[in-house]
């Protein structure tokens, strides 16, 4: 992990990849691992509102709004949000967010989508509240390894009492690739999480694709987690 520690993106760059089409990280599907534990996340319940971290244009957002779901992501590239309503064929309108200078919030017109543009740092539960659905899909994958504590911190205070949190992490030799996505072992998961959260190893899958071999790395493990708020 030495290798990637210092590694550090501005947002920038995240807004570059998009502006010049390189968001090889975004799924054209829904998340076969989302898919596959959906009822672990729901739980049995109705009408949950979802955070979705650096959202970009997850078709997954769309998949729970018509089961029923309110979705809320932040993603700091316009363009990305802005394919996603029109890849959706979603009607939506834009707000300034008077509590974020700079930010805007897009919203589709049936109200179960709003999506934030700003930095991930500035959103809080002074805007939207807390969640009781967390679906972290490229996004601890995503942030600069230093800024982890802060991540964690501010995802545990969006979470309800009664929240799900589905992480998805990475797993594959850090020495051979800088990142990102970076990789976040168990171990990672435990230090970030372990206090605020009890943690749960759902399922690990295999996913190295040729596309993988340009990072020089021979192998890929998705592993994914139910997170819970402990009982105090």
């Amino acid at each position: 992990m030495a290798a990637q520690a210092e590694r550090v993106m501005p947002l920038r760059e995240w807004e570059d990849r998009w502006n010049e089409g390189r968001t090889g990280f975004h799924q054209p599907n829904v998340h076969r691992m989302l898919e596959s534990n959906i009822e672990k996340l729901l739980c049995g319940r109705q009408q949950v509102r979802f955070f979705f971290p650096l959202c970009g244009k997850a078709v997954d957002m769309k998949w729970l709004a018509d089961m029923g779901h309110k979705i809320v992501g932040v993603e700091i590239a316009e363009k990305g949000i802005k394919q996603f309503f029109e890849e959706q064929g979603l009607q939506y309108k834009e707000e300034p967010v008077t509590d974020i200078p700079g930010a805007k919030v897009f919203k589709s017109s049936d109200g179960k989508i709003s999506i934030y543009q700003c930095d991930l740092y500035k959103f809080s539960s002074a805007i939207e509240g807390q969640f009781g659905g967390i679906w972290d899909r490229g996004s601890l994958v995503a942030i600069n390894p230093c800024d982890r504590p802060k991540y964690a911190t501010l995802i545990t205070s969006l979470m309800d009492k009664d929240c799900r949190y589905l992480l998805d992490t990475l797993e594959y030799n850090p020495d051979l690739y800088k990142g990102p996505p970076f990789f976040v072992s168990e171990e990672d998961v435990k230090q970030l999480y372990g206090k605020a959260c009890d943690i749960e190893h759902l399922q690990s899958m295999d996913s190295f694709e040729e596309r993988h071999k340009a990072w020089g790395i021979d192998s890929l493990l998705e592993k994914v987690y139910l997170l819970t708020p402990k009982v105090h």
